[in-house]
């Protein structure tokens, strides 16, 4: 199926299956420039009140959902393709497509062994991959601001896909402050990096169905999670009912007759 596009309390997403979205993004990549954003629960709910997130994902090429509560919610209207498109899985899937298209690949994000074990892994799982840099970066600011020596380092390598590994918003906002003079599709990908060096682990896959993901991430750290999830997913509840309310049909003249 081909990706639908849509929205959800205004903020941009795909309806998407992660083959076809695969699909769509290597299609893309062969020739063209790009964001790619993997949303999910945490990422919706900063966009509504963080005005830079929301125009990345505004200018991205596609924004799939990566979480349940956002395929379930547009499944409920009517968007039946949607199905959860998962980071690490989707990154591994644009390797071994890029790979069989013959597409280099950027690295970039996660410290100096996380970086290299990742490119361990991803030549022992895809032997043609060719890996045409990877940089890990000192500490960035919450913004990061454009690096043209970095910029020019990524268009002088060829690459067609760069995935950015530093973590929601700071992974968006580095695409946006940098997609626009980048020679090839940026996705930012965050946790895919650790995931697939091997570093951490992924949640079962019974907690990953059922939408609860987020509590398995929560237990392996909590300091650093607690406030994204407890509040973030409060909010994310909350807007929810708000959107409900503003689409429920309300009663008039014709309702008052009704029940008289």
């Amino acid at each position: 199926m081909t990706p639908v596009e849509t929205s959800l309390f205004g903020v941009r997403l795909y309806a998407a299956q992660q083959a076809s979205a695969t699909q769509a993004i290597i299609e893309h990549a062969r020739k063209h420039a790009g964001m790619i954003c993997v949303a999910n629960v945490d990422m919706v709910t900063r966009a509504v009140s963080d005005s830079k997130l929301a125009q990345v994902m505004r200018q991205a090429f596609i924004v799939v959902t990566d979480g349940m509560p956002l395929v379930w919610v547009l499944r409920k209207r009517g968007l039946n393709e949607a199905r959860r498109v998962y980071g690490p899985e989707l990154m591994r899937a644009l390797c071994s497509a890029a790979a069989g298209e013959g597409l280099p690949i950027y690295l970039y994000g996660g410290s100096a062994g996380e970086l290299a074990a990742l490119q361990i892994e991803l030549q022992r799982a895809y032997p043609a991959l060719r890996i045409a840099g990877a940089e890990s970066p000192a500490m960035l600011p919450a913004d990061p601001p454009f690096d043209a020596a970095l910029t020019a380092r990524i268009n002088a390598s060829g690459a067609r896909l760069v995935f950015v590994g530093l973590g929601c918003p700071k992974q968006e906002y580095w695409m946006g402050n940098h997609a626009a003079q980048i020679n090839a599709m940026t996705a930012g990908v965050g946790l895919a990096f650790a995931q697939i060096a091997g570093l951490k682990r992924a949640a079962p896959g019974w907690m990953s169905r059922n939408g609860m993901e987020w509590l398995f991430r929560l237990g392996q750290e909590p300091r650093r999670l607690w406030r994204r999830y407890l509040i973030g997913n409060s909010k994310f509840l909350w807007l929810l009912l708000c959107d409900a309310v503003r689409r429920a049909p309300r009663g008039g003249k014709q309702g008052k007759k009704q029940d008289e």
